[in-house]
């Protein structure tokens, strides 16, 4: 056995013998460790803006936005509600279960594992802990190795405020998070791309290890021919402007109806230089080879470029860079693009853009501005997705209140909030029977033309 797995095996036995004696399962114990949570994230505000700064050349206004922020607000809401939130769901019983009670139990897994990702590897790392805490299980936590600052800042921090017998912090590349998988947890979590997320799920299911991927995709923004085309334009190039378009739900492309195209494309871009204005250098990209990847793009497209189109190898930059009509086979429109570069398609008609969108697979997100109910409702109910945002873009993800997945190649199962609870909690099935008076008695064999009609009249 490697150093690596070594290490990795005593890790995790570690947790599973915490686990054994109760510990994580008392709600006091819940709220403590979400509640230190919090504070991890309250108190280090600077140090985490620093770290996103190194890793990622994060704005502190967009790091405590994004991650910091984000992050507390997930744990202060679930340390609220987690008493709640685990109390037995009582079922009323058919009459041919009668007499008995029957209810939910909300059972923790038991150890699990959450692989987190580099582009918000706070929020996207310690986010999911709230539910594994909440729901009562151990856990080890996987930072991605490509925000090594943000890597190594978790595994200093999260010993120092949480419980370090059921709370691990697991540095390291890939070959780690392969290693971990081996260990056959009672669930694991990954958040990344979708390449990855199939070798995840393939590597839990040697365990039969149940899986909650939340990938990407392309995430498309229909703009109506009706939609607030000044607000509609600020509102697509701030959230692709964000982390520099490095996020997995921020708008892939734009299909806009042909008779606002020129005006929305002129628009987008004076907000982007607009918002740009103290800053006219490219986006930063996380490394070389994402880079690279995005140069292709450009390099390849056969849209017209409406705006920027400038890169620096030398420093990782790639200028904020709109592209009207590419070709819908090329890169650019068949391959996420997790970067600053924002295709705008031309179409006739909403049905021409839903069309568009259902012909791909299934996105993270979708989005739509418009200001007609009637507009609204077809996309809504013809549009699959894992979440749909109207008239704005992104806030689907930072809310408590609602769940947050994908659906198909963007992933699956889903969290935040009770969902979160809910996702890392095994929904057990309690049915309790007396024994006195004994009713079975009359369908025990053998059995009669009586028994016969009266199980007819109960079922």
């Amino acid at each position: 056995m490697t150093s690596i797995a070594t290490g990795v095996a005593d890790t995790v036995t570690k947790l599973r013998e915490t686990f054994a004696t109760g510990r994580t399962r008392d709600i006091d114990w819940r709220r403590t460790q979400l509640r230190r949570l919090e504070q991890l994230m309250t108190e280090n505000e600077e140090r985490i803006a620093d770290a996103l700064a190194t890793d990622l050349d994060r704005k502190p206004f967009e790091a405590w936005l994004a991650d910091s922020a984000g992050t507390a607000a997930e744990a202060r809401y679930a340390a609220k509600h987690v008493k709640k939130w685990t109390r037995r769901r009582h079922r009323l019983l058919e009459l041919a279960q009668l007499p008995g009670r029957g209810w939910v139990e909300y059972e923790p897994y038991g150890t699990v594992l959450i692989i987190g990702a580099w582009n918000f590897p706070f929020y996207l790392t310690l986010g999911p802990l709230v539910g594994a805490l909440a729901a009562g299980n151990t856990v080890v936590l996987k930072p991605s190795e490509i925000a090594p600052a943000s890597s190594r800042l978790m595994a200093e921090l999260v010993p120092r405020y949480l419980d370090t017998e059921a709370i691990a912090v697991v540095e390291g590349d890939g070959a780690v998070s392969q290693e971990l998988i081996a260990q056959g947890f009672d669930r694991v979590m990954f958040t990344g791309g979708t390449e990855i997320g199939r070798k995840i799920m393939a590597g839990a299911a040697e365990h039969l290890t149940p899986v909650t991927l939340e990938l990407g995709g392309k995430s498309p923004c229909i703009v109506a021919a009706d939609a607030d085309i000044d607000v509609a334009a600020k509102r697509i190039a701030w959230t692709k402007l964000l982390n520099s378009g490095q996020t997995c739900v921020a708008p892939d492309y734009v299909l806009a109806d042909a008779t606002i195209r020129d005006e929305l494309v002129a628009k987008i871009g004076e907000a982007i230089i607009g918002f740009r204005s103290e800053e006219p250098h490219g986006m930063k990209i996380v490394n070389e080879r994402q880079f690279n990847r995005l140069t292709s793009y450009l390099t390849a497209t056969k849209g017209a470029v409406a705006l920027g189109g400038g890169t620096d190898a030398a420093s990782l930059r790639i200028e904020p860079t709109v592209i009207v009509d590419p070709d819908p086979a090329e890169a650019l429109m068949t391959n996420e693009i997790f970067g600053p570069i924002l295709p705008v398609i031309t179409v006739a008609s909403i049905e021409d853009a839903i069309a568009f969108v259902n012909a791909r697979p299934k996105p993270l997100a979708a989005y739509l501005f418009t200001k007609t109910r009637a507009v609204r409702e077809k996309a809504i109910n013809r549009v699959p997705s894992g979440g749909m945002l109207v008239n704005h873009l992104v806030f689907q993800v930072s809310t408590a209140k609602l769940p947050f997945g994908g659906v198909g190649p963007s992933g699956m199962g889903a969290y935040h909030g009770r969902w979160g609870f809910e996702e890392f909690s095994h929904r057990k099935t309690v049915l309790t029977k007396p024994t006195r008076p004994d009713v079975s008695a009359m369908i025990y064999p053998p059995y009669t033309e009586k028994a016969w009609k009266l199980a007819r009249r109960l079922f």
